[in-house]
């Protein structure tokens, strides 16, 4: 039987971001919010007014890390370090592994349909921010 594939809407993408904009806002700081689908392609993107240009690729990275491997980026950072199980782990996949905190798979109805990765802060703003942006799907599931 064939398997359907839900996924996140470039819809869904919008309002994550502007709810990962809102708790940046509140930060005080500019952010770089990359949103993928299901298959880890980029939805959508948003750079703030005066975000680190550096963090652009770390923010996508984040996403796609997270889809790729249905965890969040600061997960495989514990998994990751010197000693433990999945050391070694960001120079997987070309080198496109990113272990900072900021980017978590999003889930409906308990299966995975993407995610979100941000960056520009602290690892501890940046999970807060993707965690509002995943939280916009929560308070506004797909019917």
């Amino acid at each position: 039987m064939p398997r359907a594939l839900s996924t996140l809407t470039l819809s869904d993408a919008k309002r994550m971001i502007d709810a990962a904009e809102a708790k940046a806002a509140d930060l005080g700081i500019p952010y770089n919010i990359a949103v993928v689908d299901v298959g880890g392609a980029l939805i959508a993107f948003a750079r703030q007014d005066g975000a680190l240009e550096g963090s652009i690729d770390l923010a996508i990275g984040k996403a796609k890390t997270a889809r790729m491997f249905n965890k969040t980026t600061e997960y495989l950072a514990e998994l990751a370090q010197p000693g433990a199980p999945l050391f070694g782990i960001d120079q997987s996949n070309a080198g496109h592994v990113v272990i900072f905190g900021g980017g978590l798979p999003v889930t409906i109805d308990d299966q995975i349909v993407g995610a979100v990765g941000t960056s520009a802060g602290s690892v501890e703003q940046d999970i807060a921010v993707a965690e509002a942006a995943a939280a916009a799907m929560a308070t506004n599931p797909k019917t």
